[in-house]
């Protein structure tokens, strides 16, 4: 697992090792995360990374996060609750010298609670697939204040999710096992 793109292409993450499957620790590939970006680059939705502040729920490696920071994010927040996906989450953050750029959170993010910093733009969502926890996630994105009009939300899931009220689908792509539904927060 590595960053395909921007600033930090080529650099090597942790490996996962044996993982948490306990957490169903499941990161994104190098060849989804890459087809996401590109997706998100490709000018259809303008360009939602550069300059954004990022989300990263079920955060897992923080690899998306840190795609993003590559590529030109200016902050990213990554929400982890596992033990080993925390861990890794931190070593990556430290591997790639983003510091000063990032903010782990270990907490449900599925129970965020209110949002004390300045909302963010751009979210990614990767939670185990089939128990209904990104709709939970998105919940609490929304009651918590933490989305900026206009977010744009990259949602993993293994199956067609139902849009939320208050988001528009932008695009569903799939790749492999993964589908990757793309929203935009505000209708």
């Amino acid at each position: 697992m590595r960053i395909v793109g921007g600033r930090m292409r080529g650099l090597g993450l942790t490996p996962v090792g044996k993982g948490d499957a306990s957490g169903q620790l499941r990161p994104t590939s190098d060849r989804v995360r890459e087809a996401m970006f590109n997706l998100l680059l490709g000018g259809r939705f303008g360009d939602p990374v550069t300059d954004a502040r990022v989300l990263d729920l079920f955060a897992g490696t923080g690899a998306l996060g840190l795609e993003a920071l590559s590529r030109g994010a200016d902050h990213a927040t990554f929400v982890e609750t596992g033990r080993v996906g925390g861990r890794l989450v931190a070593a990556n953050i430290e591997k790639t010298g983003a510091s000063a750029e990032c903010n782990l959170i270990r907490r449900d993010a599925t129970r965020l609670g209110a949002c004390n910093v300045a909302p963010y733009n751009l979210v990614f969502l990767d939670p185990p697939y089939g128990k209904g926890l990104g709709a939970r996630a998105i919940a609490s994105t929304m009651t918590g204040g933490w989305l900026a009009d206009s977010a744009i939300i990259v949602w993993e899931e293994g199956a067609v999710v139902e849009v939320p009220s208050g988001f528009r689908m932008l695009e569903s792509r799939r790749y492999g096992e993964t589908i990757v539904t793309i929203l935009m927060f505000g209708e």
